[in-house]
């Protein structure tokens, strides 16, 4: 028995790398070796988490020389518990089916970091998420949040059920019962709640209702409500609207706008169908869209026709975007991504790891000239490299889509003051908050005339949030 207690301590201080540990390889011979120290140190504590290690390895890279500048960070530690979750939630899920059976579904909340305000982040229902790519979106959600100014922590979580193929009582049930667990945890001035993929109005409908029953209140516990009953005027174009705001800011940079570029989005959810209007109203040509099955390719452009009948099959009848290609005699590209298509901006709005190396190749040989990520993380790191170093101009996730976080932040304060701006207001702050962004990333992504505009989202996002965290002290 001895003997078992002295391995089980032994693996316990196996997996621990002190952050002095840390501080003495930095005083070394070469910055790698610490910032691989540290790398070692996140693998060994979060085993089989690549989607989180690979989010901690981005943003390590980007602030490792920032960091030599400011000891008062290393002396605290900062780094080594920016990446930690304050709190990790995960729960059962029963409900009942349609036939009367019993079906089990597992929850998750991952609160990561509150120095900046309540916890904020979506709620996400599909069937691959797990506990690494929760601990993955709530860690890039705590830059995203802080790269908006509005005083909110990052968060995230959901389930792996699968709305598809359910019907609304059987959702109903669903996210009553996933309520029932998370009521006790989220609230006004703690979690806030919204959407995500597989969450949207009617979702968050449910899941509002039953918060209100369980806890007798009707606050802005939620955003991403109906306009009805609390919701916020653009929230549902938010993503969609800023993305293309974020775009604009980034073609600037280059003495250009989109007025005559080919974008190809891929695809065709809340985030997608609004960056294509957005596009098309700045005189862009949207040609492609996609979903799970394969992708189609318009050549001759998306106008808002043909959009309004892509919101129709995705929103109300739930079909596929090859009924887009069938009804309008365009190419479908069946099992593929749309990053093979020419084009002049290319828009990740699907998934995360969407955009291989190959892929970002494919872009490149294309002529593309801008990419910027509607979803959170959809390029690899390889993608990500050979873009920057082949000059073309790359918006992150954490920067370039953080306008629905934005217009959450809109609604909550709205939710507060008991009133609803109009619209114009809401986008006309929109369009602020992402000018802000890319101002920030500008400022700290410039080196040697261009922008690195990873680099500048990581620092602006993570200085806000460190510097809040020394001020609150060991916490």
């Amino acid at each position: 028995m001895s003997n078992q207690i002295h391995i089980q301590n032994q693996e316990v201080e196996d997996n621990i790398i002190s952050s002095s540990e840390i501080r003495e390889n930095k005083n070394g011979d070469t910055d790698t070796n610490s910032l691989d120290c540290f790398l070692k140190s996140i693998r060994k504590l979060n085993p089989g988490e690549e989607e989180f290690y690979e989010a901690v390895k981005e943003v390590a890279e980007s602030i490792w020389d920032y960091l030599d500048d400011h000891p008062e960070y290393q002396k605290s530690s900062i780094l080594r518990r920016i990446t930690e979750p304050e709190r990790i939630i995960m729960f059962r899920v029963p409900w009942t089916d349609d036939n009367g059976e019993v079906q089990v579904n597992r929850g998750y909340r991952v609160e990561f970091n509150s120095a900046i305000g309540p916890y904020k982040g979506g709620l996400r229902f599909h069937p691959s998420v797990n506990l690494d790519i929760f601990k993955f979106l709530a860690f890039e959600q705590t830059f995203k949040n802080s790269l908006t100014t509005h005083p909110m922590g990052g968060a995230k979580g959901g389930s792996n059920f699968d709305v598809k193929g359910k019907s609304d009582m059987e959702i109903m049930r669903f996210c009553q019962s996933f309520m029932t667990e998370l009521y006790r945890h989220i609230g006004e001035n703690t979690d806030i709640p919204a959407g995500d993929i597989g969450v949207g109005e009617r979702e968050i409908g449910y899941m509002f209702g039953q918060y209100k029953r369980l806890t007798n209140e009707f606050s802005g516990s939620i955003t991403g409500k109906g306009l009805l009953w609390g919701g916020s005027k653009l929230r549902a174009e938010a993503t969609g609207f800023g993305l293309i705001y974020f775009v604009y800011e980034m073609l600037k940079t280059k003495q250009t706008d989109l007025k005559g570029k080919r974008v190809a989005i891929s695809g065709s959810g809340n985030v997608a169908q609004f960056a294509a209007q957005k596009a098309i109203e700045l005189g862009a040509k949207v040609i492609t869209l996609s979903d799970s099955a394969g992708a189609i390719y318009d050549k001759d452009g998306i106008n808002y026709e043909k959009l309004e009948y892509v919101k129709y099959l995705k929103n109300e009848e739930r079909g596929r975007i090859r009924e887009y290609a069938e009804k309008y005699d365009v190419e479908y590209l069946e099992g593929e991504k749309p990053w093979n298509i020419e084009c002049d901006i290319a828009l990740p709005c699907a998934t995360q790891n969407e955009i291989n190396g190959d892929d970002a190749q494919s872009l490149i040989d294309n002529g593309c000239i801008c990419v910027a990520e509607g979803a959170n993380k959809p390029s690899v790191s390889d993608a990500v490299q050979k873009f920057q170093e082949n000059g073309i101009l790359f918006g992150p996730g954490k920067a370039a889509n953080a306008g629905g976080v934005a217009v959450s932040g809109f609604e909550m304060c709205q939710n507060g003051m008991r009133i609803q701006w109009p619209i114009e207001k809401v986008d006309f702050m929109l369009q602020q908050v992402m000018e802000e962004i890319h101002e920030k990333c500008v400022e700290w992504g410039t080196v040697n005339g261009s922008v690195n505009y990873v680099r500048g989202a990581n620092i602006a996002g993570f200085q806000k949030v460190a510097d809040a965290m020394l001020q609150q002290g060991v916490v």
